[in-house]
């Protein structure tokens, strides 16, 4: 018995270590040519604001990270910083037009259905024109069993995620809008 609990403990402690983390954003080649596509310049971000109840711990492992130390609203806001910087359209300074906002909605499951999971972002963008374009994304993937593959999973879908969010906004109708 006191090897079952020496066992387990140490199991847990060792499971425990693991962060789960996002990788750097990469860039999609859809975004950028939609992007270059709609032929705008001096376009720059400002913070977005993030919501309020966002928690980022996942299953007993604990919470999950994005890379360079990034919160999760700023890994989306630097998301579209870069799309933007690859299409040529990013201004750091003089900027034409400045887009904000807020993350409405920022959540996960790592166990829906318990081997799948989901990442639901709602997300408001601001321009400086004063228009406005709501988007969401609702995005499935697989997670698994044990928590340490689960949350990784979980971790590594959040960038396909906001791929799919960046992609959905600046194919959006109305997102030339908020570049004018």
């Amino acid at each position: 018995m006191k090897n079952l609990v020496l066992v387990l403990g140490s199991v847990l402690l060792l499971t425990a270590c693991e962060t789960p983390t996002t990788q750097r954003y990469a860039i999609s080649a859809g975004n950028n040519q939609a992007i270059k596509a709609i032929g705008t310049h001096a376009v720059s971000m400002k913070a977005l604001d993030g919501p309020s109840d966002f928690s980022p711990n996942c299953r007993a492992l604990g919470p999950l990270k994005v890379a360079d130390n990034l919160t999760h609203t700023q890994y989306i806001q630097k998301a579209f910083e870069d799309e933007l910087k690859i299409a040529g359209s990013y201004a750091a300074t003089n900027a034409r037009v400045i887009l904000g906002g807020k993350v409405k909605k920022l959540e996960f499951s790592s166990s829906k259905g318990l081997t799948n999971g989901f990442w639901n972002i709602d997300l408001r963008l601001e321009s400086s024109n004063g228009k406005t374009l709501d988007v969401s994304e609702y995005y499935e993937f697989n997670t698994g069993f044990a928590a340490n593959e689960a949350c990784r999973n979980t971790a590594d879908a959040y960038l396909r995620a906001v791929q799919n969010l960046v992609g959905k906004t600046v194919l959006s109708p109305s997102f030339p809008e908020l570049l004018r």
